[in-house]
């Protein structure tokens, strides 16, 4: 049985789990969507019920019928690499492709469809307060009048992307801002804007889930630090033992989310309290592996390589 992991070319988290799968002689093909069609082709063929699908990648043929597992890392967009790329080849690729990877019986880690639920932020608020976590007052609005109460009432509040940077070369950083009662938010009809009650942290929490395996990892904050991913602090990033409180509150999350694999951020403040900021379903893992040696790569190899639970 095969593991098939969707993933650019250039991905260092994805090594280090080729890297485990290898060592165990589990066998792998590893994927683009994007060389399909051109450098990869498939065929899927659907007749009287039954259903046969093949890959043909990297100079391998892979047969639905062998497949494991499915790891969706990084992948590209289908028919990015095409020779004549357009929207409507990729979206007919697209169509195609993953409709056959829907047909077969193989675990997601995870499943796209639960991957673009999940990553919807006003959505993982909504389920990390009923999962039983600490999350900060926010508010997502067009309203500038409801912008300036929420701010009133909370004083010291962040303006933060819901989505994550705006797509564009080059890349465009957008830092969690921290802005006080009296800012002018007339903007924020403009667009959507997150608004979220500031946490004056003491260090900054990733904690990683593979399956029912826990991986928390602490880097101890600058004073009036406001974005972890900006800035150098002069700490690393140390193994931490995870609350009981908070490893029933992730079992519950990745439940309700159908993910089985999460990259939670927290913001740890003074009283030690963990607040969710966000869980990232495809939240890297390789930083915190080089700095803490906790075994993340070799848990995702082990739950992609092991049999479905029966």
């Amino acid at each position: 049985m095969t593991v098939l992991i969707l993933t650019a070319e250039q991905d260092v988290t994805a090594d280090l789990v080729v890297a485990e799968l290898h060592g165990r002689g589990t066998p792998l093909v590893r994927f683009d969507p994007a060389d399909l069609p051109g450098e990869a082709s498939m065929s899927a063929e659907y007749v009287s019920g039954d259903f046969r699908g093949h890959l043909s990648a990297g100079g391998r043929l892979l047969s639905m019928d062998g497949l494991r597992s499915i790891w969706v890392r990084r992948p590209g967009a289908s028919a990015a690499h095409a020779p004549n790329p357009s929207a409507w080849l990729t979206a007919e690729s697209a169509h195609a492709f993953f409709g056959m990877l829907y047909s077969t019986t193989a675990r997601w880690m995870n499943h796209p469809q639960a991957a673009a639920q999940a990553r919807l932020k006003p959505w993982q608020l909504r389920v990390a307060h009923q999962s039983g976590f600490a999350v900060p007052p926010t508010l997502v609005t067009t309203f500038p009048r409801i912008a300036r109460l929420f701010a009133a009432e909370h004083r010291d509040i962040v303006v933060k992307s819901i989505t994550g940077p705006p797509p564009g070369d080059p890349p465009v950083s957008l830092p969690t801002t921290r802005v006080g009662a009296g800012a002018d938010f007339e903007s924020v009809a403009a667009g959507p804007t997150l608004l979220q009650r500031y946490i004056s942290k003491r260090a900054d929490i990733r904690l990683t889930c593979v399956g029912h395996e826990l991986f928390a990892a602490r880097k101890a904050a600058t004073p009036d630090q406001v974005d972890g991913r900006y800035g150098e602090t002069g700490h690393r990033w140390e193994p931490v033992e995870v609350p009981e409180r908070i490893t029933r509150a992730v079992y519950g999350y990745l439940r309700v989310a159908r993910l089985a694999y999460g990259a939670f951020d927290f913001a740890e403040d003074a009283d030690g309290t963990w607040w969710f900021l966000e869980c990232n379903q495809g939240g890297q893992f390789g930083f915190v592996e080089l700095e803490t040696r906790q075994p993340i790569a070799e848990a995702v190899a082990g739950w992609l390589a092991s049999p479905p639970p029966v």
